[in-house]
C-alpha cells in the first residue's frame, strides 16, 4: 500500500511538471513541420519522394532566403565627378551642366547616379523640405492661429511671401499651403514662431538633419534665404525628399498644384511654384510627379528636388545650380534624370545609399540591447519552471490533493500551460522556431527525476514513520 502511494505521488508530481511546462514540439518551425507531414505522407503511400502538397518538392520546403541587399562603398559618393555603376546596355547618364545632383531609387534609397553628391552649396527654398520634415508633425491642420505683428519680423529682403497679415487667424494647413506652393516666407516665420521661435528651429532642423544621415548640412535661416555659412548639398536634399516621402501630409502638400490662401472675408487662388508639376511658363508637365520643393536665390542659382512615380518605383531626384540654360534648367535637368533613372533601374550597380550609415559600435549595442532581455527572459521562465517543481513537491509532501497541487505550482511559477506560451510570443526569432536543443529537453527530464526522487523520499519517511509504529 505504502509503495503504491509513492508511486501515485511520482504520477502525479510528474503530471503536474509536465502540465506546466511548455511543450518543445510546438516551437518546431512551420517548414520543418510541412516537411515532416510531408515526409510521413511519403512512407504512408509507399512512393518515394511524394508529396503531401500538390507541385510542391521536398527540397522546395525550405527558410525563405531574405532579399538580398545591394552592397554599395558609401565612400564612393565622396569623389568628384559622376559616379554611376552600369551593367551591360545600361542607357548613358545625361550630360548636365549642375554644378551638383543625385538620381535616388526613393523605396531603398539606393543612390543610382550622383554627381558631386557632397558638394556643400547654398540650398535657397529646397531647405523648407526640412522644414517640414521637422515642424510639420507638432501642430494638427484643423488648428487655427492668429498672427502677431512679431512673427512677421526679420523676413530677407526680396523673399518669396504667399500675403500672411498680421491679426488674421489661419489654419494651419493654410500656412502649410503657403510654404509648399508659394515658398512664403512669411509663412515659415509663422510657423517657426509656433514651434519655439526662430533661433529654436534652427537647432531643431540641424538635430533633424544628423538624425537622417545629412551630415553635410547647416541651418543657419529655417526658410532657406541666403546666410553666411549656411549649406546642404545634393545628397542631403535628396535624402530629405525621401523622408517628406513616407510623410502622408507632407506628400499631400509637396503635390498640391493650386489652392485657395484665405486673406479674410475673401480668398485667392495661389499656385505651386514648381514647374514640373504645374506645367506652366513653358515647362512641360512630368507625369507621375510628386512634386516636392523648388528654390531660388543669387547666391544659390535654382536648386529643385522632385520625385516621380511610374508604376510601382518611385525615384527622387536632386539637382543644384545649373551652370546653363537659364531659369528653366533646372527643370529640364530634372526631367532628364528622372527619364534615365526609370529606364535604368534595373541596370544599374548603387553607388551609394540614402539610408543613414550604422556604426558597427551602434549595431553591437542595438543587438545587445535586444538579446539581453531574451535571454533574461529564458533564465526567468526556466527558474519559473523549477519553482512551480518544488511548489508541487513540497505540496505533495504535506498531502494535498492533486488538483490542489497542480494550482499551486501553476501559482508559484506563474507559468502558462503549453501551448500558450507559443500563443502568446508568435515573433519570436529563428531560434524559438528550431528544433529543441539538448539543455531544453534535458530540463523536463531533470524536473522529472526530481519529482520522483522527491515521491521516494516521502515513501522512506512513511516506512520509517511505519516502522516506528509497529
Amino acid at each position: 500500500m505504502i509503495v503504491m502511494s509513492a508511486v501515485r505521488h511520482a504520477a502525479a508530481g510528474t503530471a503536474a511538471v509536465l502540465f506546466v511546462l511548455p511543450v518543445p514540439a510546438a516551437t518546431a518551425s512551420p517548414v520543418t513541420s510541412v516537411v515532416s507531414v510531408t515526409s510521413a505522407a511519403s512512407a504512408a503511400s509507399g512512393v518515394p519522394g511524394s508529396s503531401a502538397v500538390s507541385g510542391i518538392s521536398g527540397s522546395s520546403l525550405r527558410e525563405p532566403t531574405p532579399s538580398v541587399r545591394h552592397h554599395a562603398d558609401p565612400a564612393r559618393l565622396d569623389r568628384k565627378g559622376t559616379q554611376v555603376q552600369p551593367l551591360p546596355g545600361a542607357p548613358s547618364v545625361p550630360s548636365l551642366s549642375a554644378l551638383s545632383w543625385v538620381v535616388a531609387d526613393a523605396d531603398s534609397g539606393e543612390v543610382l547616379a550622383a554627381r558631386n553628391a557632397h558638394r556643400k552649396l547654398p540650398p535657397a527654398s529646397t531647405l523648407k523640405a526640412l522644414f517640414a520634415l521637422t515642424a510639420l508633425p507638432h501642430h494638427d491642420p484643423s488648428e487655427q492661429h492668429t498672427v502677431a505683428d512679431s512673427e512677421l519680423t526679420g523676413i530677407g529682403d526680396g523673399s518669396s511671401l504667399v500675403g500672411v497679415k498680421e491679426g488674421y487667424t489661419y489654419k494651419v494647413s493654410d500656412l502649410w499651403n503657403g510654404v509648399f506652393l508659394s515658398s512664403g516666407n512669411d509663412a515659415v516665420h509663422v510657423l517657426a514662431a509656433m514651434n519655439g521661435g526662430w533661433e529654436s528651429m534652427s537647432r531643431q532642423m540641424q538635430e533633424k538633419a544628423r538624425s537622417l544621415g545629412a551630415m553635410d548640412t547647416r541651418v543657419v535661416s529655417p526658410d532657406g534665404y541666403d546666410a553666411p555659412g549656411q549649406v546642404s548639398s545634393a545628397y542631403d536634399l535628396a535624402v530629405f525628399g525621401r523622408a517628406g516621402l513616407q510623410d502622408p501630409e507632407f506628400t499631400r502638400y509637396c503635390s498640391t498644384r493650386y489652392a485657395d490662401f484665405p486673406a479674410g472675408s475673401w480668398s485667392y487662388g495661389i499656385a505651386n511654384t514648381n514647374r514640373l508639376l504645374t506645367g506652366e511658363n513653358g515647362v512641360a508637365r512630368y507625369p507621375g510627379l510628386l512634386g516636392i520643393k523648388n528654390g531660388y536665390t543669387s547666391n544659390a542659382g535654382n536648386t529643385l528636388i522632385s520625385a516621380a512615380r511610374r508604376g510601382d518605383r518611385t525615384l527622387v531626384v536632386s539637382v543644384m545650380n545649373p551652370q546653363g540654360g537659364g531659369g528653366l534648367a533646372v527643370y529640364e535637368e530634372a526631367r532628364e534624370l528622372l527619364d534615365w533613372g526609370f529606364e535604368a533601374v534595373e541596370q544599374v550597380r548603387p553607388v551609394g545609399s540614402l539610408l543613414p550609415v550604422r556604426t558597427k559600435a551602434a549595431a553591437g549595442a542595438e543587438s545587445r540591447a535586444v538579446s539581453a532581455p531574451r535571454d533574461g527572459a529564458a533564465a526567468k521562465a526556466a527558474g519559473k519552471a523549477v519553482a512551480a517543481g518544488k511548489a508541487e513537491s513540497a505540496a505533495k509532501a504535506e498531502g494535498v490533493g492533486e488538483a490542489e497541487a497542480v494550482g499551486k505550482a501553476e501559482a508559484a511559477g506563474n507559468a502558462p500551460r503549453a501551448g500558450a506560451e507559443a500563443s502568446a510570443v508568435p515573433g519570436r526569432d529563428s531560434a524559438a522556431g528550431a528544433a529543441p536543443s539538448g539543455a531544453s529537453v534535458g530540463l523536463p527530464l531533470a524536473l522529472v527525476g526530481s519529482a520522483c526522487a522527491a515521491a521516494l523520499v516521502l515513501w522512506a519517511r512513511r516506512r520509517r514513520s511505519v516502522d516506528r509504529v509497529s
